[in-house]
């Protein structure tokens, strides 16, 4: 019987082990070395982001112990917030609140228009069956979007979904020509979120609760340089609120 001393005990040598003891890969495939810095690899975005989820549950779970079990049971948020997908731009981080607090609808630039069915559909949910208290819209600085639109160079499918914001450019130009880049930038964040909030007061399920309940809609500003919220006047004429009422409320 072979003992560990024997060499007729040890595993064969691997014919792709260098005599420093390191493997080569033996197959086709392309081996690729993970990314060093300090010294150190860095890890996967997706395996942080994953075990985060493990420190980020039980440290909720110290500070809220019935939080996971009242949302387990349902959600009663009392914001729908309409933001812009950057990933600089998270809305319940932003405003300091707890999950459950936030119903979020989230798109390339915040565009609002009132033929798509899908944030259509995420208001009508926010405020007929949620119930929702305050809907905010809000646009953020140094926006992709914004750029792109303020730009001319073919970016192919996206082009369709920045139409809304090409066109607000358009009734803008003799304004924003007179702006330098930076400002232009800021002034067609603020146009957006302004016509966000035009369609928002447009939509009868919103004229509806304003009326019945004193639902509130809110023109935010975002800015991702110094985390700071700005908010606009977005108050109205009455004879242009009421003129809004009769042109879009309907009936049962």
């Amino acid at each position: 019987m072979a003992t560990p001393s024997d060499p007729q005990s040890a595993p064969p040598a691997d014919p792709t082990t260098k005599e420093n003891g390191v493997q080569e890969n033996s197959s086709d495939e392309e081996f690729t070395m993970p990314l060093i810095t300090n010294g150190r690899p860095l890890e996967d975005a997706y395996a942080k982001a994953f075990n985060n989820n493990s420190l980020w549950r039980r440290s909720l779970a110290e500070t809220e112990p019935e939080l996971f079990e009242s949302l387990g049971k349902g959600q009663s948020p009392q914001i729908l917030w309409i933001g812009c997908a950057d990933s600089r731009c998270p809305e319940t981080t932003i405003l300091g609140l707890q999950p459950g607090e936030i119903f979020c609808h989230r798109n390339i630039a915040n565009i609002l228009v009132n033929t798509d069915i899908n944030s259509l559909s995420v208001i009508q949910y926010a405020v007929q069956y949620l119930k929702v208290k305050h809907i905010i819209i809000c646009g953020h600085t140094s926006c992709g979007g914004i750029a792109a639109a303020l730009g001319n160079k073919k970016l192919g499918l996206i082009d369709t979904w920045l139409m809304p914001l090409r066109a607000l450019r358009q009734e803008n130009l003799s304004l924003l020509d007179t702006l330098n880049e930076v400002e232009k930038g800021i002034k067609m964040v603020e146009l957006n979120v302004r016509a966000g909030v035009k369609v928002l007061h447009s939509n009868p399920i919103v004229i509806d609760a304003m009326s019945e309940r004193g639902l509130q809609v809110h023109g935010l500003i975002y800015n991702v340089g110094t985390g700071e919220l700005r908010e606009l006047d977005i108050e109205e004429e009455e004879e242009i609120v009421k003129s809004r009422i009769v042109s879009f409320k309907t009936e049962d």
